[in-house]
């Protein structure tokens, strides 16, 4: 039996914080080959997901809060936001993106971790799934971005073309 704690997210979170990407996955799953991808997320604040999207093999992804605060941020085609569900105690505590669809994960509070499941295997996003509207993750604008993405809502459109 597979069991995760409070202790064990309280040690992910840890991870997650002291890495240079400011989060960590904790997977469950035996391989990246498994037909169910179950992992937990780590995000701490000011990490930064380049908004994206799986075309390939209809994959949706469906994320349930653990602990923290975040939110959910879906997008069109040129960046305009079109839905931001905020996860939390006081809210939301599943969400579920439909496969193709743009969107990015913000986390609004130290601590913060998610369960994911998605259909696997695992393959790396391609290039063409990743926002062109979007900094690149590593690029000097991704920290802008995030804080963009902190309080954005739907209608309002990603910051000036990269």
């Amino acid at each position: 039996m597979k069991r995760i704690d409070l202790a064990a997210l309280r040690a992910l979170a840890a991870e997650a914080a002291a890495s240079p990407r400011r989060r960590k996955n904790l997977n469950l799953h035996e391989t990246l080959d498994d037909p169910i991808q179950r992992l937990c997320n780590a995000f701490e604040p000011g990490t930064y997901l380049r908004p994206h999207r799986h075309t390939a093999g209809g994959v949706w992804e469906l994320f349930a809060l653990l602990t923290g605060r975040a939110a959910m941020l879906t997008f069109d085609d040129a960046g305009r936001v079109t839905g931001r569900t905020e996860l939390g105690a006081e809210a939301n505590y599943v969400v579920e993106i439909a496969p193709a669809t743009w969107h990015s994960l913000v986390s609004l509070a130290p601590g913060t971790v998610l369960f994911e499941v998605k259909r696997g295997p695992y393959r790396p996003t391609g290039e063409h799934d990743f926002a062109s509207w979007a900094p690149k993750e590593g690029d000097a604008r991704a920290g802008a971005f995030v804080t963009w993405m902190e309080s954005a809502m739907p209608g309002a459109r990603a910051p000036a073309p990269v």
